[in-house]
């Protein structure tokens, strides 16, 4: 059931993203971060760059708010002239809001909409588990639900005449013409899902976005998932508030249980009919994508152990389905969203790791290699935000002139460039010119495209640029006058040889009064994870806290063990049936070992921590290892059997094949081997990595009779990220750092 709290939902989301910047920046003359400043909104100026999304027409919808409040409203952009001009009649829009959503949000600006249509002409909101849709020809608000239940997944059908949404695990759309809800599914309930997805579909396939159902490009039909969960296991979690505590479940699927079972039906937007897809049986469904004729829809399945992945065409009238192509690897097969079907309906771009390296192919429809078109000793890579096991690198296509527009780690593992070259593979041109990350959204008519750049020393900015690459026009940043009022110092790149000479990327945080005849204390950041790498020319949120550590009197580092640098798939595959085991911690035993003996780093003083795969590699370097005098494992993994099957089982496999892997990698065996001073953090509500995890840790600690220290968190999720929680910890954190790690002078 949902709570009624409207309109104090809207009044306080305005307000954080429009109000407490300004009153924040008058807060910006202090000269020493603080946890407090940090989370509280110091970030406000150096991270406020406008907003766009790119329309049909070729040009943008824009909000700036970095202008006066007064000001800052939707603007269209028109990249061609470089003019600005209103998007909506702001006071009407005003008026529109007081109306809806009453007096209390009478908002100064609009908030930046969970979607739009192609047109720009209307904004879709989720608000409160109620859909709204904004109109910014005539500035007014339109509630589309009120319910009792909770709708989410909202979308436009491409036509904007449509919207889509999920309520009570059913799917719907509402006509905005007709001006009526039509209902597509009706036996949606606690373990049948339509349109909305399963918690590990969720999370490990489509990358924490609730996709579970595609509109065609003619907006007549709606593809969707149907999840059973009804064989998935369920975890508990109890909620304290409550006199009587109430009990909450969570259908998951520890590694070697049954997942859900997933089919795809078609609804028929004119014959109200829904068609089930035929095509061959498989574990999991990994991607679905319409096909340019609206009556067919590739869908890409996925075997239990992960090693094949396999491309079908298949048709909404119930021919048989075509296999087009597989993919596979003796470890495991990453899935992409690198799938593009040209106009000509004759041939797609897909994104294969089968050289060891991902890169880009050109197919016929049949499944006909026509050639690759990138290749090379470094891989295509998203540069685009999401979680980093989501992987997009194409950014546009230019069937006329044949270019394939694409982000890559070319340069370097930590650097990520635009580039573009020929559908036949020649011409290869790098477009982004200043070292660092570019983060890369085309106009859909290819001519334009929008550069979000920053480096390890430079806050982002936004930036026009013609397709040639050419710069037309900042839009907004970097604001280096925002990090002018601040003390503040940037990390210094750098590598680390691993015992064989590979060059593992690193990067350190130092005082600008540095003196290398003094012995600092270094607190090592880890995560660890294939392809999850923690170093990178980037303007990092992390380095904010870590001035805090820094003016301490420690040193901050951070290094990527070689299969966390998502350099290649060869590198990644060195952990299968070892996740988090002896190749992870044998790098990093060769990071730690070398700063140990610099003349500059205190041997006896270093300190590693890390967050949920961090988490677990701090753990396992706390007790597989003595290079540790403290550390700091939040979230961990204790024992792969304890996680879920898409993650846990890509590298371990279940743990009826893998029984050796799966007890060799269990930390909690080691618990007895615990050697300097651990802080366990974990939040109760953790359904990502359950709490399980340290409770099974901690129960083996207590019987082998080691100290510890630990912090749980009532009803927290796997971020503990509400703001009083988020500053609790950090300031632990910074307090068990100086009790533990301080530097000679201190004790």
């Amino acid at each position: 059931m949902k709570t009624r709290t409207l309109s104090r939902t809207v009044f306080t989301l305005l307000a954080m993203l429009f109000f407490l910047p300004a009153v924040l920046t008058s807060q910006q003359t202090k000269e020493q971060i603080t946890v407090d400043w940090i989370y509280s909104g110091g970030l406000s100026d150096i991270y406020n760059l406008p907003q766009v999304h790119w329309l049909a027409g070729g040009k943008a919808l824009l909000f700036d708010p970095s202008l006066p409040e007064s000001l800052q409203t939707f603007e269209i952009f028109d990249p061609a002239t470089g003019k600005r001009s209103p998007a909506v009649d702001r006071q009407k829009a005003l008026a529109s809001a007081m109306a809806v959503f009453g007096e209390e949000a009478a908002f100064e600006s609009q908030p930046w909409p969970d979607a739009f249509d192609r047109n720009g002409e209307q904004g879709l909101y989720l608000i409160d588990g109620d859909v709204f849709v904004f109109d910014l020809r005539q500035a007014r608000f339109i509630r589309i639900t009120d319910t009792e239940e909770e709708e989410k997944s909202a979308s436009f059908s491409p036509d904007g005449r449509r919207v889509a949404f999920v309520r009570s695990n059913d799917l719907y759309y509402y006509d905005l013409d007709e001006k009526r809800e039509v209902r597509l599914t009706d036996d949606g309930s606690e373990t049948l899902l339509n349109g909305t997805l399963s918690w590990v579909y969720w999370e490990e396939i489509f990358g924490r976005r609730d996709i579970g159902y595609w509109w065609s490009e003619d907006s007549k039909r709606i593809a969707f998932l149907q999840s059973d969960e009804s064989g998935v296991d369920l975890m508990h979690y109890v909620d304290f508030q409550p006199a009587l505590p109430r009990v909450i479940t969570q259908r998951y699927p520890k590694a070697g249980s049954s997942n859900p079972t997933v089919r795809i039906g078609v609804f028929d937007v004119h014959e109200k009919t829904i068609a089930w897809l035929d095509f061959p049986d498989a574990e999991y469904i990994v991607r679905v994508n319409w096909l340019p004729d609206n009556k067919r829809l590739a869908v890409q399945t996925m075997n239990r152990a992960q090693t094949r992945l396999d491309l079908f065409f298949v048709s909404i009238d119930g021919e048989q389905a075509e296999h087009i192509l597989s993919e596979t690897d003796t470890a495991w097969v990453n899935i992409n969203d690198d799938l593009y079907f040209l106009k000509d309906k004759k041939q797609f771009i897909w994104q294969s790791e089968r050289d060891g390296y991902a890169h880009l192919y050109l197919y016929k429809m049949d499944g006909t290699l026509v050639n690759q078109i990138t290749r090379g000793e470094w891989a295509v890579r998203s540069a685009g935000g999401g979680v980093f096991w989501l992987r997009k690198a194409v950014v546009a296509v230019d069937e006329k002139r044949k270019w394939v527009y694409f982000t890559a780690l070319k340069e370097s593992s930590i650097e990520k460039h635009l580039y573009r070259i020929k559908f036949n593979g020649k011409k290869l041109q790098r477009l982004s010119t200043e070292a660092g990350t570019h983060s890369i959204t085309f106009s859909p008519d290819g001519r334009y495209y929008f550069d979000r750049y920053s480096n390890i020393s430079t806050p982002p900015a936004l930036r026009l640029h013609k397709n040639d690459g050419t710069l037309v026009k900042t839009l907004g940043g970097p604001n280096l006058q925002a990090l002018e009022k601040i003390d503040i110092r940037f990390p210094e790149l750098m590598t680390i040889p691993a015992r064989d000479g590979f060059a593992m990327p690193a990067q350190i945080l130092k005082p600008a009064d540095f003196d290398p005849a003094k012995k600092y204390p270094l607190i090592i950041y880890v995560y660890g994870g294939p392809s999850a790498p923690t170093v990178s020319n980037s303007f990092q949120f992390n380095n904010f806290y870590n001035q805090i550590l820094l003016r301490q009197g420690f040193l901050v580092a951070s290094v990527d063990n070689r299969s966390a640098t998502a350099i290649s798939k060869k590198l990644e595959n060195r952990i299968v049936e070892q996740m988090y085991g002896n190749s992870e911690l044998n790098d990093l035993k060769d990071a730690v070992r070398w700063f140990k003996k610099q003349s500059w780093i205190d041997p006896e003083r270093v300190g590693i921590w890390g967050w949920s795969g961090g988490g677990t590699f701090t753990l396992l370097a706390m007790t597989r290892t003595q290079e540790f005098r403290a550390g700091i494992a939040v979230a961990g993994v204790t024992d792969w059997r304890y996680y879920d099957t898409k993650w846990a089982e890509a590298a371990m496999k279940r743990p009826q094949d893998n029984p050796e892997g799966y007890e060799a990698t269990n930390i909690n065996r080691f618990a007895k081997d615990l050697h300097g001073r651990l802080f366990i953090v974990h939040g109760t509500y953790d359904d990502n990595v359950h709490i399980q995890n340290t409770w099974a840790f901690v129960d083996a600690l207590v019987a082998a009779g080691k100290q510890f220290d630990m912090m749980i968190y009532p009803m927290r999720k796997h971020g503990i990220s509400d703001l009083p929680a988020t500053i609790h910890l950090r300031k632990a954190m910074v307090a068990f750092w100086k009790r533990n790690l301080a530097p000679r002078m201190h004790e």
